[in-house]
C-alpha cells in the first residue's frame, strides 16, 4: 500500500511539516517563554505598533523560516518572504511600498522574512532602514552568520538579535515521529523501525530539515521494496543508509560504540599517528558527535599527552574548540582535523599530568603538612607577632630572580612531583629546571 504522500511531484516533505503555530515549534524553548519577543509577535491581540524586528542567529535547519511563518500565521499579519540571494534593492523598496498601503487601505501589518541577510550588501541593507525604523514592516531576518560581522550596525540596533540553538536528539526524533502519522506528512502511510530514526537523528545532526529530507527519501525507498501491496511499508536502516547514499556507522552516543572511538582517536593522538586519528576523526563527525565533545577531548589531550613538551599544543587545541563554537558544522571540521594533526605529529610528555596526579594523591593520603612560617600570609594585624612571613626572601631582589628558599612543607621537603622528559620544548625546561632546583637546594 503507498499512500499518497509517498508519491514524487509534490511541495517537499520538510515544508509540508512547517508548524501553523508555535504550539508545533520543536526545540528552541529558550525563545518561546511566555512574554518573549517571539511570542508577542505571535499574539493575534499584540498591537502592531509596538512589535519589534528581530534577527534570528542560527545554524541551518534549526527553524527560522519556521518561527518566521508561524508567528506570520498565528497573528494573522500579512507575510511577504525575500530571499538575499536573488532580491535586490528594487524588491525591497517594492516590498515597502505594498506595505504601506496595506497598512494604510487594509489595516494590514506586514511581516517582511528576509533569508540569508548576510549575503546582503551594505546598499541593500540600507534599503531596510526606512521601513524597520518607521514602522512599515516588521522585520524578521535570518542568517546563518555572526550578524556582528554581516548585518549594518544601524539594522543591528533597530532590530532584537536571537540566538537559535541546534536541535536536540529529542527533538529531532519528535518532528520524524510527527511526520510519519501526521495528515500533513507521510500520513501513516509508512512506519519506523527505532534504528532507522536513530539513524536519521544522527545524520541530522541538529538540522530539522535534513532529517526530514531523509525520512521522504528512505519512505519512497521502503514503499519500493514493499513486496506485499496491502503492507504498510516499514523503513529500516538500510532504506535510510540507501536513500541518503551514505553509509550508516554503528555509533551509539550513549554506547559502547561512542566511548570505543573516541578512546582510538585518543590513542591514536598520543601514539603519534595522523592517520588513525583523522580516521577515528571523520567517524564522530559522520555519526553526528556534537562536535564541542570533539574539541573538549582535543583541549584536553594537548594538556595530557603534549604538556610542555610543545605548549604550542594547547594554545591550538583551544582555538580549534573555540572555531567550532564560531562557525559551526560542517566548516568545523576543518580546525578539528588540524588540531588533530598538529597534536598528533608534535612532541609528547605526559609530566605535568603526572606530577598533578602525584601531588593529589600525597594530599589524599594526608601528606600535605603546614605551610612553612615564612610563606604565610603577612598582610592583617597580628600576622608579624605570629611570625608569619618572617624570613622570607624576596626572588625579585636577586639578579638572577631565584633565591635558595624552602617553598615546600618540612614534612614534603625535597618531593619532586614534577619530572619533565628530555622530548621537545620540555627538553630545555628539564635543563633550566635542574639548574633552579640547584639554586633552591642551596647546592
Amino acid at each position: 500500500m503507498t499512500s499518497a504522500p509517498l508519491l514524487s511531484g509534490q511541495t517537499p516533505l520538510a515544508v509540508r511539516m512547517r508548524p501553523v503555530s508555535l504550539d508545533e515549534v520543536a526545540g528552541q524553548q529558550h525563545l518561546l517563554r511566555a512574554g518573549s519577543p517571539i511570542v508577542a509577535l505571535a499574539d493575534p491581540d499584540a498591537a502592531s505598533p509596538g512589535a519589534v524586528s528581530i534577527i534570528l542567529w542560527g545554524p541551518p535547519g534549526t527553524g527560522k523560516t519556521t518561527l518566521a511563518q508561524a508567528i506570520a500565521r498565528s497573528s494573522g499579519r500579512r507575510f511577504v518572504e525575500l530571499s538575499a540571494i536573488t532580491a535586490g534593492v528594487k524588491d525591497v523598496r517594492e516590498v515597502m511600498q505594498e506595505a504601506i498601503n496595506q497598512r494604510d487601505l487594509y489595516g494590514q501589518t506586514t511581516i517582511l522574512f528576509l533569508d540569508e541577510i548576510h549575503r546582503f550588501t551594505k546598499a541593500q541593507q540600507d534599503a531596510l532602514l526606512p521601513g524597520v525604523e518607521n514602522g512599515w514592516v516588521i522585520l524578521i531576518a535570518a542568517t546563518t552568520e555572526n550578524p556582528s560581522f554581516s548585518v549594518i550596525s544601524p539594522l543591528l540596533s533597530r532590530s532584537l538579535l536571537l540566538t537559535l540553538q541546534p536541535l536536540t536528539d529529542e527533538d529531532i526524533a519528535l518532528l520524524v515521529d510527527r511526520a510519519v502519522t501526521d495528515a500533513r506528512g507521510l500520513n501513516g502511510g509508512v512506519e519506523i523501525e527505532g534504528a532507522a530514526r536513530g539513524a536519521l537523528v544522527r545524520l541530522a545532526s541538529g538540522d530539522a530539515r535534513r532529517a526530514l529530507t531523509g525520512l521522504e527519501a528512505a519512505a519512497a525507498v521502503a514503499a519500493s521494496k514493499a513486496a506485499d501491496d496491502d503492507a504498510v511499508p516499514s523503513i529500516t536502516d538500510d532504506d535510510v543508509a540507501q536513500a541518503v547514499d551514505r553509509a550508516l556507522l554503528r555509533y551509539d552516543r550513549q554506547g559502547d560504540e561512542h566511548y570505543d572511538v573516541i578512546s582510538a582517536f585518543i590513542k591514536s593522538i598520543r601514539g603519534s599517528d595522523p592517520d588513525a586519528a583523522l580516521h577515528y576523526l571523520a567517524r564522530m563527525i559522520e555519526a553526528g558527535e556534537d562536535p564541542r565533545f570533539i574539541a573538549r577531548r582535543l583541549v584536553i589531550s594537548a594538556s595530557e599527552d603534549i604538556g610542555l613538551a610543545d605548549p604550542q599544543g594547547l594554545v591550538i587545541a583551544t582555538a580549534a574548540a573555540d572555531a567550532v563554537a564560531f562557525i559551526g558544522m560542517p566548516e568545523g571540521r576543518i580546525p578539528l582535523a588540524e588540531a588533530t594533526v598538529y597534536l598528533a605529529t608534535t612532541a609528547k610528555s605526559n609530566a605535568a599530568y603526572a606530577g598533578i596526579n602525584a601531588a593529589i594523591a600525597d594530599v589524599r593520603a594526608g601528606s600535605f603538612g603546614r605551610v612553612p612560617p615564612h610563606l604565610r600570609d603577612a598582610h592583617y594585624a597580628g600576622a608579624k607577632r605570629l611570625g608569619h612571613g618572617k624570613g622570607y626572601v624576596f626572588p625579585h631582589d636577586n639578579e638572577h630572580g631565584i633565591v635558595p628558599q624552602q617553598y615546600l612543607p618540612d614534612e614534603l621537603e625535597g618531593r619532586r612531583y614534577y619530572q619533565p622528559k628530555n622530548l621537545g620544548a620540555e627538553r630545555d625546561v628539564s635543563a633550566r629546571l635542574e639548574r633552579i632546583r640547584r639554586i633552591l637546594d642551596g647546592r
